[in-house]
């Protein structure tokens, strides 16, 4: 076995956009072991927006990574030495072993990956936090109805992508928004959304209406910025609004020019009675077998597809990374670590 571990740390906090001077790979000693503890060597590391706030020092509902400590991550990861008795040498499991070759669990927070059931990747994906976080979110706060309109942002991402289609599956119509006309394909002809909206169009507001000529009942939210503008004002009344992102503000370094349009906002919530909420997936953690059960089926009998983009190596994270704050990535961003 491997007596180095590689590890990406947080070298600076970015003021604006992260480029790869705010990381640094080092090389230290794998760890070692203390009493009932498992060595994890990563196979697969998911990157996620939700990392760009990890980065920065300002309260949030999670601590921030440490300057010079490895960057926080998802990982799908086997168990290479082990003090445990439940994760013998050889399981796979799903763990927050970071952006690094090796970490140390003592099994608290694990689960075990089976292979057998679906591809390990999906743990990071479709089966794992992405996937909860469509679920849960859009089925406790957007409880969409037969016939209504589901209009989901990034929507050919990880989240999105199971939220359309899930939508789908509960009778709504699902409308989804999503960078460039390949992106916009996919969701239509190989998801089975009613419509896909290209964010980057001359008139965003003017197409959105278009593709929802009865309004929106349900918009989930993971982007912000232009997308919410041109959302608002075809809210329905009773509307509901998850919201579990808001990419395009994650590099802001100042408020948007312009007016205070908060006061519009407010009087939308008033006048439209809407529901506006946000939440974090673990909010839901007692629902993770119900998820598991739910969306397992679904993925098994082919009701639910989904897509990954694979980076080889860990060296090439930080890249990847940056570009998935652009919306470079097609599919669930998952870096192929070992």
């Amino acid at each position: 076995m491997a007596t180095m571990n590689r590890r990406i740390v947080l070298a600076s906090r970015p003021h604006g956009e992260p480029t790869p001077a705010h990381f640094r790979l080092e090389e230290t000693r794998v760890p070692s072991l203390g009493a009932g503890e498992i060595l994890l060597r990563t196979r697969w590391l998911s990157l996620d927006p939700y990392m760009r706030g990890r980065m920065s020092a300002s309260k949030s509902y999670a601590a921030p990574v440490g300057i010079g400590e490895p960057m926080t991550g998802g990982t799908v990861s086997e168990v290479v030495q082990s003090g445990h008795p439940e994760f013998p040498v050889g399981t796979l499991v799903q763990a927050f072993g970071g952006w690094q070759d090796f970490s140390v669990s003592d099994g608290k927070g694990l689960r075990t990956v089976d292979p057998g059931r679906a591809p390990p990747t999906t743990a990071l994906g479709i089966l794992g936090m992405p996937g909860m976080t469509a679920y849960t979110g859009l089925l406790n706060i957007g409880a969409p109805k037969p016939g209504e309109t589901v209009v989901v942002a990034a929507a050919a991402g990880p989240v999105g992508s199971l939220v359309g289609q899930i939508a789908k599956l509960k009778g709504a119509r699902a409308v989804g928004i999503a960078g460039g006309p390949e992106k916009c394909a996919y969701l239509t002809r190989e998801l089975g959304f009613d419509a896909a909206v290209d964010h980057r169009s001359d008139d965003l507001p003017g197409a959105l209406a278009a593709a929802c000529p009865a309004g929106i009942d349900v918009y989930f939210e993971n982007v912000g910025g232009a997308v919410f503008d041109a959302v608002l004002p075809l809210l329905n009344d009773f509307a509901r609004m998850p919201v579990c992102g808001l990419v395009a503000g994650y590099n802001a370094t100042e408020l948007p020019p312009g007016p205070d349009r908060s006061p519009n906002l407010m009087r939308a919530v008033l006048t439209k009675r809407l529901r506006i909420q946000g939440f974090i997936v673990w909010d839901f953690a007692s629902q993770i077998d119900a998820f598991e059960r739910d969306v397992g089926g679904w993925l098994r009998d082919g009701a639910v597809r989904y897509r990954e983009d694979v980076v080889e190596g860990l060296e090439n994270a930080p890249e990847a990374f940056i570009g998935l704050l652009k919306g470079r990535n097609f599919g669930k961003l998952i870096v192929h670590v070992s």
